[in-house]
């Protein structure tokens, strides 16, 4: 399956990762990695630093996946509502989850810092606005909600929201522990820095074809006809992670998304926050390190990427129309645009881990819009994992929650 078309901002900003290095004879390795995006960069960083042999392999160019894709923001906040979690799971779990959500963001912020990279990493204020009444009964009880457990978030009223940020809509909520980065810049780094530094092995263009656990671990067999021993296989291959799974426990979904021109930076809106609205499907907003303005959403179930690729140009009309209802102002002339496809769950939260009684394979399946800060999760949970360390994170992120 094709993940995504149009034109990506991100391979455009950024020198393409252009390494190439197909497996050509039969390997060993602690652990295999499927999938060199955010997700398996973070991992191999984690395992890395914890001294464990581990192996990359991606049957596409480095990074080219849906992490080239991304949007790259980075919220505590779950696409499932707090106070919707606490009535699926309980008020315990879901306070934990929106927690571990909040300390990933400080995670992956010392990730960078310890390789002396920053991806464009950089914090910055969210905007949750209501979009209509609903919108504003749901964010009051938010609200109330996130104060109770101790969660950042401030309440803004109409005048206040306009007065502060030139939103107009009946009110919002505002925390300032949200960020932005570059997650493809990202995972290209973390690769090259342990690439460098471990000698970690990168096997891009190499498909696994199939798999067969055995005593101690799994032997993988590629397209060519080669065949890889692990003691640990790590899937981090976002909804393409499907032929591993028993069953199916997400949802696919088509996304679309637009970059405009550079403006001068007095243009853009206060504080260059993050913005999203309450109403589902929902639109959201932030801007790049050189004045651009990027708006994404208008997601549809996905059917095919034909249909997907069909709907771009009718998408990128529909997401310019929704920044200018909100800043009618600010000149935004798409510069580029593209759509991708993702995957969501229910309950909003990722799955990470592994299938009960498949202890060798782990999971690091970061659904949904906190893909990144759900990998960090993984990439940590994985490590303890394998490193023998029990980790409570296990239970509230396993597919048996």
């Amino acid at each position: 399956m094709d993940l995504h078309s149009g034109l990506p901002f991100w391979i455009v900003k950024n020198e393409l990762y252009d390494y190439f290095n197909p497996l050509r004879e039969d390997y060993k390795v602690d652990v295999a990695i499927i999938g060199s995006g955010i997700t398996g960069a973070l991992v191999a960083h984690e395992l890395c630093n914890a001294g464990i042999q581990c192996a990359i392999f991606d049957k596409r160019t480095l990074c080219t996946g849906s992490s080239a894709a991304s949007t790259s923001q980075l919220q505590y906040e779950i696409d499932v509502p707090l106070v919707d979690i606490i009535r699926m799971h309980g008020e315990m779990k879901a306070v934990a989850a929106y927690k571990e959500s909040l300390n990933a963001i400080s995670s992956i912020e010392k990730v960078f810092k310890s390789i002396r990279d920053n991806a464009d990493f950089k914090r910055i204020s969210s905007i949750y606005a209501a979009s209509d009444r609903k919108g504003l009964k749901l964010i009051v009880k938010e609200y109330e909600a996130r104060i109770k457990h101790g969660l950042p978030v401030e309440f803004l009223d109409e005048q206040q929201l306009w007065d502060k940020h030139h939103i107009k809509r009946r009110g919002a909520l505002k925390n300032n522990e949200a960020a932005q980065m570059d997650c493809y810049q990202g995972a290209v780094d973390l690769l090259r820095h342990h690439h460098a530094k471990n000698k970690l092995p990168l096997f891009s263009h190499t498909e696994i074809e199939s798999f067969e656990e055995i005593k101690g671990g799994y032997h993988l067999m590629t397209t060519t006809g080669l065949k890889i021993k692990c003691g640990y296989l790590v899937i981090a291959a976002g909804f393409e992670a499907g032929k591993f799974l028993p069953k199916k426990v997400m949802n696919l979904n088509s996304t679309y998304a637009i970059v405009s021109q550079p403006v001068d930076e007095h243009q853009l809106w206060p504080e260059k926050s993050l913005i999203w609205e309450t109403k589902q499907p929902y639109c959201y907003m932030r801007t790049t390190e050189d004045n651009r303005m990027i708006v994404g959403g208008e997601d549809i179930p996905y059917q095919s990427e034909i249909t997907r690729d069909r709907l771009l140009r009718k998408k990128i009309a529909r997401l310019e129309k929704a920044f200018s209802k909100l800043y009618p102002d600010i000149p935004f002339i798409t510069d580029m645009a593209w759509c991708g496809t993702f995957s969501s769950t229910e309950d909003g939260l990722p799955y990470i881990g592994s299938w009960p009684g498949k202890n060798n394979m782990l999971f690091a399946l970061g659904y949904g819009g906190n893909g990144i800060t759900f990998s960090m999760i993984a990439a940590q949970v994985i490590t303890n994992i394998i490193s023998g360390k029990k980790d409570e994170r296990q239970e509230l992120f396993g597919f048996e929650r």
